[in-house]
């Protein structure tokens, strides 16, 4: 199951060190603390803040791993997991897959609140910082009921940073190709009883370069891509109070704010000349824990998110006119929404039985969308309200075994309906149920075997129930929950800091998956609950410090993916195999060179057209003259590979960037 043997590691140091001289004494940058409210796990042992559980099953990328491999967002970062696969959608946004689950069907939350955007539950992976941030935790099919409801797939976790010492501090700075410019600064510290901290990024873009091999269109010549400008900046606050041991109390603000260009499709008779002069997105956090005397402890989490943005949409290339009502926009050229959530979860756990930690939590939110055109008509007004109820018991049958058992339910409430000029009554509630069990065996230490099976669901978004897609969809409010069956066989290796291996066989089942249905009303079509899908896989990874030298890590993803209600319908936008390798190599004390390959496979990109496999690599250098400064540089796409992640969309060709940083 190892990816890279000894004898491996044996033949490539000896082929990379050869001539040299010094020991690899090049520095390491301190690990950022992480913020331990912020995680959120099957229960168990804990044997780290920010890894895993002992009996959790999931993976964790620390900022360690997002800094060496230049993972300046979230989508980024993801793409370095197994069974995570990058693409773009109909709107040119970053989305992943989890194992094939899309992200309405495994959700994004910070320090374990959700914030996907209420009204279709997607989110912009491309739009979301990598610089605050301590570690990302990915669940997969098997989760914690403690994230609450439409963990259909799993979840992504983001966990924010908390400071340790008195000052803590890093800045960097970059540059790359497309007039591409990056900085971004945080500041912590730790006085006695409180903290406080602080980060700012800001990212900004013109456009960027295209393959040499890229062939141009009618709408899109050779150099640099169209409409592709963007700018995000983030400001993050974090205010904290220890008390007394075990007690915490933080307070946290997150601004957000974007602008970008959506490149339109290279082929002209389906491009869209859209731009989003704005895409924000304020909130306000509160985390607590506190212990109930010996056994119990309770856990807060109340939190609002204010989400605004706008599309314009234009007639042509030029982008000085918008499009008028009635001709396939919305309103008059211009969507504008402005969505907000509010909700608070409530976590106790207790350790007062032998043997077993038992958590129930309980979430409440409400989500409520609206739209307006250019003219501040109202177009719609949604609102709904989620709740969930679980409980969760980790058993330790023995001193090597654990039984991991958990459930839930979730109800959908809709509380307000309104769509200018389709009204209808107010939908009924729905209902859905999680369950799952885990059995967790360690056969040595650092080595578990373990087997899983979960039950899982998605309640529809506000998109999937009411959008009529700009006049071409019929609403169906009484839309279903989806629901997935996971069974997973795996394996695991932890040795030092630097080594570990693992591997995993999957299957998920999924049943009354919501998917489109063509010509239920004349040519308009509508979203209904009929699809029945399976998909079974195995995931391979592993890292290992091989010696002073060199180390070598990489990943293999192999994913099936079957449409069993509809077998002629392609499922889309997920390769059915993806392989990453990486290799560092340290020249001497201050100096390491840095190898990363990608290949995907073929994927389809509709019933029929299928976009070419591609192997990417990128290369960088990187210089570190004392403990508190780094410099690198680097190029990506060595090859100048031409290829695509969505039809119409080319990805970026080479691109050469440059970093300075400096930690305190």
């Amino acid at each position: 199951m190892h990816i890279f043997t000894p004898r491996l590691c044996m033949m490539a140091s000896a082929l990379f060190a050869a001539g040299l001289s010094q020991p690899a004494l090049a520095q390491q940058a301190t690990q950022p603390t992480v913020f331990e409210l912020g995680s959120v796990v099957v229960i168990g042992t804990r044997e780290q803040a920010g890894s895993l559980d002992a009996d959790q099953v999931s993976s964790v990328i620390d900022a360690g791993t997002i800094r060496k491999d230049n993972r300046e967002n979230v989508g980024d970062a993801l793409n370095l997991l197994s069974g995570v696969t990058l693409s773009t959608n109909s709107r040119n946004e970053k989305t992943i897959a989890v194992r094939g689950f899309d992200a309405r069907q495994v959700p994004l939350y910070i320090d374990g609140i959700p914030v996907y955007v209420p009204y279709d539950g997607y989110v912009d992976f491309a739009r979301f910082s990598t610089a605050d941030l301590a570690s990302i935790q990915v669940a997969k099919g098997f989760s914690s009921m403690a994230y609450g409801a439409n963990t259909l797939g799993g979840a992504i976790n983001l966990v924010s940073r908390r400071p340790s010492k008195a000052l803590e501090a890093d800045a960097r700075i970059g540059w790359a190709s497309g007039t591409e410019k990056l900085a971004s600064v945080n500041l912590g510290s730790r006085q006695g009883i409180w903290y406080v901290q602080t980060g700012y990024s800001y990212d900004q873009s013109d456009s960027f370069p295209l393959s040499s091999d890229f062939q141009p269109t009618g709408n899109q010549a050779s150099g640099r891509r169209n409409n592709a400008h963007r700018r995000d900046s983030k400001l993050s606050l974090k205010l904290g109070l220890l008390p007394v041991a075990g007690d915490e109390y933080a307070l946290s603000y997150y601004q957000q704010h974007g602008v970008k260009g959506q490149p339109p499709s290279t082929d002209p008779s389906v491009a869209r000349y859209w731009q989003w002069p704005y895409w924000d997105k304020e909130s306000l956090y509160f985390i607590s824990r506190t212990a109930l005397g010996q056994f119990e402890t309770l856990k807060l989490r109340a939190y609002h998110d204010n989400y605004g943005n706008e599309v314009d949409s234009y007639t042509n290339a030029a982008y000085t006119t918008l499009k008028p009502a009635g001709s396939g926009s919305v309103g008059s050229g211009r969507s504008i929404y402005s969505d907000w959530t509010s909700g608070a979860a409530l976590e106790l756990e207790s350790h007062r039985l032998a043997g077993q930690t038992i958590r129930v939590s309980v979430h409440s939110k409400r989500d409520r969308h609206e739209e307006r055109d250019a003219t501040a008509s109202l177009l719609a007004i949604y609102k709904d309200e989620l709740r969930s109820y679980g409980i969760e018991d980790s058993i330790a049958l023995n001193s090597t075994t654990t039984l991991s058992l958990g459930a839930a339910v979730n109800q959908l409430k809709p509380l307000n309906v309104f769509s200018a000029g389709n009204p209808y009554s107010l939908p009924d509630a729905k209902t859905a149920h999680d369950r799952q069990a885990g059995l967790f065996y360690d056969l040595a230490a650092g080595q578990r075997l373990y087997a899983t099976l979960a039950h899982k669901s998605r309640l529809p978004t506000l998109k999937d129930r009411y959008s009529q897609r700009l006049g071409t969809y019929i609403e169906n409010p009484a839309l279903q929950p989806e629901s997935a069956t996971h069974t997973e066989l795996g394996y695991r290796v932890q040795g030092d800091a630097t080594t570990h291996w693992q591997a995993a066989i999957f299957n998920s089942d999924i049943s009354n998956k919501i998917q489109s249905v063509a010509n239920v009303s004349g040519t308009k079509a509508q979203m209904q609950n009929l699809g029945r899908v399976r998909i079974s896989g195995l995931e391979l990874e592993g890292e290992h410090q091989c010696n002073s030298v060199l180390s070598l890590g990489g990943s293999y993803t192999y994913l099936d993916l079957k449409n069993r209600s509809n077998p002629t319908t392609r499922m889309t936008d997920v390769p059915q195999q993806k392989l990453l390798l990486k290799a560092a190599l340290q020249v001497r004390a201050d100096t390491e060179l840095s190898g990363f390959a990608e290949h995907n496979s073929n994927r389809w990109a509709s019933n029929t057209v299928q976009l070419a496999s591609f192997t990417t690599m990128n290369l960088k250098a990187s210089y570190h003259p004392n403990a508190h400064i780094s410099l690198e540089s680097g190029v990506n796409n060595v090859a100048d590979r031409n290829y695509a992640l969505a039809d119409g969309f080319p990805a970026a060709g080479r691109q050469w960037f440059a970093q300075l940083a400096y930690q305190y």
